[in-house]
């Protein structure tokens, strides 16, 4: 498992590209940070519009789709702690944590209700010259 660094120069996104490339993956799970109501936030408006970034840039053959993150990171901290860590040293490796209960919580949807978690991310339509 891979966690990207944003990166305001689109780097991410090339980086996301290639892995999907290289592991020939026909989905990609983003999350989807909201408030613990629901809400949303600056965060959630910047994950949805890297999501559709992503996926403009992949073939359409390629699904990508944002699932609810909250409480994930509260999980993999438990995890972690469960697994015999301590705090500082786990403070590395908390996002790629979460980033597995994220998939988790993915695949276990899919499997329980035969539907795929999260929303579909469409890709930005591209105006023509």
């Amino acid at each position: 498992m891979v966690t990207l660094r944003r990166d305001r120069y689109g780097a991410d996104l090339d980086e996301a590209v290639d892995l999907v490339e290289e592991y020939g993956a026909f989905e990609v799970i983003v999350g989807l940070p909201k408030h613990l109501g629901g809400g949303s936030s600056s965060s959630t408006r910047d994950a949805r519009r890297w999501a559709r970034d992503l996926a403009s840039r992949l073939p359409s053959k390629v699904c990508v789709r944002l699932v609810d993150e909250r409480l994930t990171t509260v999980t993999a901290h438990r995890e972690l702690h469960a697994a015999g860590l301590k705090e500082r040293s786990f403070r590395g490796i908390v996002d790629q944590a979460a980033a597995v209960v994220i998939l988790e919580q993915a695949i276990t949807t899919e499997r329980t209700s035969g539907v795929p978690a999260g929303e579909r991310v469409h890709p930005i339509k591209r105006g023509r010259a």
